[in-house]
């Protein structure tokens, strides 16, 4: 994949960064699994950033999705207008752009990211690099009607799994964005994320070297899939798409 020079449409997944209480340890495990190099907070493959790592004494859990915006402002005006929350105003990270942290009405966070020098992740959509994102929530009703009203998303079904109430959000494009899975038993509301790898037995082995578990490696209609946490108990999943 060519490197991600310019900001992404309206609602694309952007960046992705993740709090830690213990980032030393935490850029070892993520180093060891994806062979990142790590500059200040930047996760960075063949030295363009892919994510970020930011130390915390006490994070929200898990990886933290940003969703792209040419108007910051505008976006989480459309938030509030929506049902959702703004937990932080739109506000100036020095010179590579403008964010804001929300929730939407069914508790799950997310950010928006504006983008000035920095467009977000250079790298995505390859091994070691984010590939996708999904909300899994018990409230889906309420939030695909929120993503499609501030975002403009389409939702599509999935014929591949038909057992599960799941759609997938595309932009007015048609591009696929990621989804949103109706999950009854789930407890809370969180957008899941998914890097892509080379190969997923590999990968889980090496998060088990590295202190995480590994929950399992299975096939998926879209690939082999590990589902994985790392030493602080943060959950992800890797695939190696055919």
């Amino acid at each position: 994949m060519s490197p991600v020079e310019t900001n992404q449409p309206l609602g694309t997944p952007t960046w992705i960064d993740l709090a830690v209480p213990d980032l030393d340890r935490s850029r070892a495990f993520y180093g060891a699994v994806f062979g990142w190099d790590f500059d200040g907070g930047d996760c960075l493959l063949r030295g363009l950033p892919v994510a970020g790592l930011h130390h915390a004494a006490d994070p929200a859990p898990g990886w933290q999705v940003h969703l792209a915006t040419d108007d910051c402002a505008a976006t989480a005006e459309a938030v509030t207008a929506a049902g959702g929350t703004l937990l932080r105003e739109p506000h100036d990270v020095g010179d590579r752009g403008r964010a804001a942290l929300a929730v939407d009405p069914s508790g799950a966070r997310f950010g928006l990211w504006e983008g000035h020098a920095f467009p977000g992740a250079r790298l995505v959509n390859e091994p070691d690099t984010l590939v996708r994102n999904d909300l899994v929530t018990p409230a889906a009703a309420e939030a695909r009607t929120f993503y499609c009203t501030v975002f403009g998303f389409l939702l599509d079904g999935n014929d591949d799994l038909p057992e599960a109430d799941f759609t997938f959000l595309r932009r007015p494009d048609g591009h696929e964005v990621g989804g949103i899975f109706n999950l009854r038993e789930a407890t809370t509301s969180a957008w899941a994320t998914t890097f892509e790898v080379a190969d997923a037995d590999a990968a889980a082995t090496k998060v088990r070297a590295a202190g995480g578990e590994v929950a399992s490696v299975e096939g998926t209609p879209y690939g082999r899939m590990a589902t994985v946490t790392d030493p602080f108990g943060t959950g992800f999943t890797m695939i190696a798409r055919p």
